[in-house]
């Protein structure tokens, strides 16, 4: 009777931890990235998506050893020249800002992102329409090889990656 008791104790632990929801808030002292198609055209969210990932890598690649939110901040302001750079090889209707921009709330694998204003770099693409893609750039959320972890392997990351950060 005990090992039966302890057996449905241990089954109702791994459910509750894994429908735990909102486990996880992103705080203040991080970066977001926004980019946002012209519109839902396939082309539109084409150019986007290839925008996306190239800004991204670009950016990742500067930040991926910076665990301090004031130098990773001046790394990407810094970076700008080189992101219109490669928008430019797409478009040239585009708005750029990296400073206070608003951001809908999101939940991701157990992680909750709230609504508001963060600081971010927003790339408006044309009429900036369609469809967005948007992450935590620092710390470098963006990157985590989301097909190898599970939602609770994914929360137990983002929650030791943020205890890193400074």
């Amino acid at each position: 009777m005990r090992k039966i008791v302890i057996f449905i104790f241990m089954i109702t632990l791994l459910i509750c931890i894994l429908n735990k929801k909102n486990s996880v808030l992103i705080p203040n002292l991080a970066v977001r990235i926004r980019v946002i198609a012209n519109s839902n055209d396939i082309k539109d969210q084409e150019i986007k998506n290839i925008i996306k990932n190239e800004v991204s890598s670009l950016l990742y690649s500067k930040l991926q050893n910076i665990d301090n939110y004031k130098a990773a901040s001046k790394i990407i302001e810094s970076t700008i020249p080189e992101v219109k750079n490669i928008i430019n090889k797409y478009t040239n209707n585009y708005e750029i800002n990296y400073g206070e921009n608003y951001f809908p709330e999101k939940e991701y694998k157990g992680v909750r992102y709230e609504k508001g204003d963060y600081k971010s770099l927003l790339i408006k693409l044309g009429e900036g329409k369609g469809n967005n893609f948007w992450c935590v750039l620092f710390p470098p959320l963006c990157m985590i090889d989301e097909s190898k972890l599970n939602n609770v392997a994914y929360s137990l990351y983002v929650t030791e990656l943020l205890k890193k950060i400074k």
